[in-house]
């Protein structure tokens, strides 16, 4: 158990040799010189000692709340920079349905190209049977189908 020393009071404390210990504690000027923030102020016939003790709790509460608010500042600026991000995000999202609906548009137009050699072929395919089959019939001796005979060159004095 920590052992508890009676403190004798002194007559005479010298609050400005203590205001200038403080001072000389804390990092900067004095504390006179740091301003109380205007949203409180000194009651009437309070003693030094409380008046001190006020300022010095004041002045950490204001130190908190001013941190509070930078942590703010930085949240706005964070989300300032999503909201940017975000409209890049859309952006992107845009040119990526624009490229997909030109590759929908170019895959069209490929799928209709080749059907229409399909058919082409198809009809060339055709043709080149009854070209033969006229060839075979001709070689045989046979008379040229009438249908055929449109396709013949005519021979004119022949």
């Amino acid at each position: 158990m920590a052992s508890v020393q009676p403190l004798h009071r002194r007559e005479g404390v010298n609050l400005v040799q203590l205001e200038a210990d403080i001072s000389s504690i804390r990092s900067g000027s004095s504390v006179a010189s740091i301003a109380l923030p205007d949203y409180v102020e000194h009651t009437a016939g309070v003693t030094r000692v409380g008046a001190l003790s006020a300022e010095a709790v004041i002045r950490d509460y204001e130190s908190a709340a001013k941190e509070i608010e930078a942590m703010g500042t930085e949240l706005i600026d964070a989300a300032q920079k999503c909201e940017a991000l975000t409209a890049q995000v859309h952006d992107a999202i845009a040119f990526m349905r624009e490229t997909a609906a030109g590759y929908r548009e170019e895959g069209r137009k490929i799928f209709k190209r080749i059907e229409e050699c399909a058919l082409f072929t198809e009809d060339v395919r055709k043709t080149c049977e009854q070209v033969k089959r006229r060839m075979a019939e001709v070689s045989v001796g046979e008379s040229p189908r009438p249908e055929l005979a449109e396709l013949e060159p005519e021979t004119e004095g022949a």
